[in-house]
């Protein structure tokens, strides 16, 4: 399934406040990152590490991400292909590594 498939898809399931979708939608990523970081966390602890559940973690930041984008009128996909194209763009350069969005 492409990005923009998934996106379309996503939005037959969206169920949040119209008037704040973007705090909504960026806290429901900020959340959803927590659990995956807190099943991580747990397997630093325990050893051990359900996968299957941390890609329904991941599954749901996608989700969110999704939405974000939908408020946003941005196609996931073309966000993506952008985002390749920055990083293809960084390596040629010798620029992967650092800080900052302007390398």
């Amino acid at each position: 399934m492409s990005f923009t498939q998934y996106q379309k898809e996503t939005k037959k399931t969206a169920l949040y406040p119209q008037e704040t979708p973007l705090q909504y939608l960026s806290l429901g990523i900020t959340g959803e990152a927590g659990e995956i970081s807190e099943k991580i966390k747990k397997k630093e602890r325990d050893g051990k590490l359900d996968e299957e559940d941390l890609a329904k973690e991941i599954g749901d930041v996608l989700w969110y991400l999704s939405q974000l984008a939908t408020e946003l009128d941005k196609d996931l996909g073309e966000i993506a292909e952008q985002n390749i194209e920055k990083l293809k763009d960084r390596k040629k350069r010798d620029k992967i590594s650092g800080s900052g969005d302007n390398r």
